[in-house]
């Protein structure tokens, strides 16, 4: 470089205890090692030049004179990351991507501008995320204007980058969304590349610790170890089980799984009555088909946070905790170390179990943290739990990607569910169409799902009444006071209340207005009491009803869609136990006094009711039949199947000129409608249990309040926290029964209330958080 002053990338602050070399992070081999390891991840499918030329240009700003000026003074580098993404003569990432848009245009005139501006979202979006092409979301703005910013190259310019980065090579891989209404992804997936190689080499130079922390992750064990640990642990499984049908039946599924392995990579379904053993066959699938077809990783989606403990904990027990990445909002942090902390910013593990909400929003994510993984979804076996549960009203966005990851990054995907929701077909309802997969394309792992149900039968769907016939709350109490044990499944918390109070004493309580430390603590409290003799009733609202390992001889299930109905029969006689005394569970649906709430419940329950009336021999039997009228039924009813429109902002007309609104799409892709919803930390006390102290929400906040939020104590505070409507927030407020939490907006806790010498506690040692306080009519006690 002659007697040009060496850019510089990074500057330690000079107290920085990690700060052991005086030396900065040169510019140019920042470029290029981000540029590599780019390359690498970009490799695994095909388009590791696209990867490399965004890398190389990715911080081509910081020539610029004033920012290196900036840089050696300063010397902060969360301070200059942040002012030079706000500052004009500071900012750098969009220097890059004018560079890439000239390129193209450049070699290939107007035909280059798609490709140009392919670069131009990777590389100006690298530190705020994917822009929009022309609408202005949160901070960043639109990409198009952007690119006609020229003096920020012209200042670039000034401070001599090398020439053979300005000239690097333009990508000669084709694109690999060839069909243009995946193009959306196949940038994302690019994007992740980029900015997990930028991430990991700035972290490289200003984070030494934390980087060799990740060569714990990086000494994960292989699948192939994986394999041998699952082989044992289901041999000495088989070894305990005693010969009943239903566990040689298990093995059967499980040996079906086993040989389909072989198949080639795509789309699988997995169809497996309630209590047949799919967490442990589907993994059985997804190692061997994964070390078949050299995958590199195998990842588990579940629809409720409430169930996903109990999935990684069965999985831990197979494969030991450090081989387990569990990543999901409710995440105990005891149970998180180093490893799986820093293995959940990226994915880099071999097993990860996460939530349809954290895999799904990052498929249609635009900042750089929730995009960072999605490369080392790349080549991966990938099992749809409870699939069924796809939310209707995002479905076609949801098809199309899993269409685009097994059409385009090698993946396997497979549809896990006792109630298979259909997708193998294009649905047409009054009101809108869904674009499923081709029939072929869906290959079943079981030979005769039909004959597998009929075999598995363990329970009866009985009708209170009617289909039609509403009951009062006491007809409903009534029966369950004459079960000595029963569960019984509600719609909404308020329902949920409304039995419990017109129930003996002893009747245990169940809803998200209990935090999810509590709910754990009764759940595992009502395994307990299953397992010895005496009374047991349970009231519960539906989020027990997929996963929840629980086996009531009783289980009544107000009127919902049949996939529900089906899901709650799966709590009943689950192991067979009654099959072996020549009887058969029983699971008896009864019409509520009022209909569900507007909206996809009550559309299920409607298509319940017509399904129970049109068919209710099929109905009682649960035949798997049942299924296909029911989901046939309740989708047309379906207003839309992107009732965001999110795929006309990804994959409309203007997709051929690569013109993406990534981040509007990116803030209406929501698949928990939390609009209106506010978080409240409880002050509910979680009992000592063993070697754990005894913790409460109140000490949390108190702690939270004293010191700086770091992710250990956020992740225990959500452990504590139940969301609620806010117009409720409102009034309890109004009431000073809640209080701001300091420095945490948005962020509400309880207050110390004393009221006639007696403190008022507003949280419930059985209800939760109890909203129904002074000043609140029981129609605010909602959901």
């Amino acid at each position: 470089m002659g007697n040009v002053v060496r850019a510089v990338a990074h500057i330690k602050m000079k107290n920085d205890p990690d700060g052991s070399s005086e030396e900065p992070h040169w510019l140019d081999t920042h470029l290029i090692d981000t540029a590599t390891h780019a390359k690498k991840f970009a490799d695994r499918f095909g388009n590791g030049d696209w990867a490399y030329l965004a890398g190389i240009l990715h911080d081509l700003g910081k020539y610029k004179p004033a920012f290196q000026k900036y840089i050696r003074e300063q010397g902060d580098y969360e301070q200059v990351e942040s002012d030079a993404a706000g500052s004009t003569d500071k900012q750098h990432a969009v220097v890059g991507a004018i560079h890439a848009m000239d390129r193209f245009v450049q070699e290939w005139g107007d035909a280059g501008k798609p490709g140009g501006r392919i670069l131009a979202y990777l590389i100006a979006g690298h530190h705020t995320g994917l822009p929009d092409w022309n609408h202005v979301m949160d901070i960043g703005g639109a990409l198009e204007p952007k690119l006609r910013e020229k003096e920020h190259l012209k200042d670039a310019m000034l401070g001599n980058p090398p020439r053979e980065f300005l000239e690097a090579s333009l990508p000669v891989s084709i694109c690999q969304a060839q069909d243009l209404k995946y193009l959306h992804l196949w940038i994302r997936v690019l994007f992740s590349c980029l900015v997990d190689a930028d991430f990991l080499d700035t972290e490289r130079y200003m984070d030494q610790k934390k980087n060799r922390g990740r060569l714990t992750v990086s000494g994960l064990p292989e699948l192939e170890q994986l394999k041998v640990n699952f082989d044992l642990y289901m041999a000495q499984k088989g070894d305990r089980s005693s010969p009943t049908d239903v566990n040689l039946l298990r093995k059967e599924i499980l040996t079906q799984c086993r040989e389909h392995a072989e198949w080639a990579p795509g789309i699988f379904s997995l169809t497996v009555p309630t209590g047949g053993g799919k967490t442990l066959s589907g993994m059985a699938f997804a190692l061997d088909h994964a070390l078949r077809h050299k995958k590199n990783r195998i990842i588990v989606a579940i629809p409720y946070t409430s169930i996903i403990e109990q999935t990684a904990k069965q999985y831990r027990e197979v494969f030991g905790d450090d081989a387990v990445l569990e990543h999901h909002s409710n995440l105990d942090p005891d149970k998180e170390t180093e490893a799986s902390r820093l293995a959940s910013e990226n994915w880099d593990a071999p097993i990860i179990v996460t939530t349809n909400v954290q895999f799904f929003e990052s498929l249609y994510a635009a900042r750089t943290s929730a995009c960072r993984k999605l490369h080392n979804i790349v080549n991966s076996v990938i099992i749809l739990d409870e699939a069924q549960m796809l939310p209707p009203e995002f479905l076609q966005p949801i098809v199309s990607s899993i269409k685009a990851l097994t059409e385009m990054f090698g993946c396997s995907v497979v549809l896990s569910t006792a109630t298979q929701p259909a997708l193998a077909r294009k649905i047409q309802s009054g009101k809108a169409v869904l674009d499923g997969f081709e029939p072929e394309t869906v290959r079943e792992l079981m030979s005769e799902p039909a004959d597998l149900a009929r075999r598995l039968r363990r329970v009866k769907i009985e009708q209170f009444i009617s289909a039609n016939d509403r009951s009062t709350w006491s007809e409903i109490a009534q029966a369950l006071e004459a079960e000595e044990r029963v569960l019984c499944i509600v719609n909404t918390r308020k329902d949920c209340r409304a039995v419990y109070d017109l129930l003996p004493k002893g009747t245990v309580h169940l809803s998200a207005l209990m935090c999810p430390e509590h709910r754990t603590v009764v759940i595992a409290q009502i395994k307990t009491r299953l397992q010895r003799n005496g009374p047991l009733r349970v009231i519960s609202t539906q989020l027990v009803e997929a996963g929840v390992d629980i086996d009531f001889p009783v289980v009544y299930r107000a009127m919902a869609g049949f996939d529900s109905i089906a899901q709650a029969a799966g709590r009943c006689n689950r192991e067979g136990k009654l099959n072996a005394l020549g009887k058969i569970g029983r699971t008896v649906v009864f019409n509520p006094p009022k209909p569900a709430p507007p909206g996809t419940l009550l559309k299920g329950q409607q298509s319940g009711e017509e399904i129970l009336r049109l068919y209710p021999d099929l109905a009682a039997q649960l035949d798997p039949e049942i299924f296909s009228h029911y989901f046939q039924t309740f989708y047309q009813k379906v207003n839309s199947f992107d009732e965001k429109g999110i795929l006309r902002l990804l994959a409309g007309p203007d997709v051929v000129e690569a013109k993406i609104q990534f981040r509007t799409a990116a803030s209406r892709f929501s698949l928990i409608e939390n609009a209106g919803q506010v978080p409240v930390v409880t002050w509910y006390t979680r009992p000592a249990k063993g070697d754990e102290p005894e913790l409460s929400g109140k000490t949390l906040v108190e702690e939270l309040e004293k010191y700086k939020p770091n992710r250990k104590l956020m992740r225990r505070i959500q452990r504590f926290t139940v969301t609620v409507p806010q117009h409720v927030v409102d009034n309890l407020v109004n009431l000073q029964l809640l209080r701001p939490i300091q420095g945490m907006e948005g962020l509400w806790t309880q207050t110390e209330m004393v009221t006639h010498g007696e403190e008022l506690n507003l949280y419930d040692s059985i209800f939760g958080l109890r909203l129904e306080g002074p000043g609140l009519s029981s129609e605010d006690f909602i959901s």
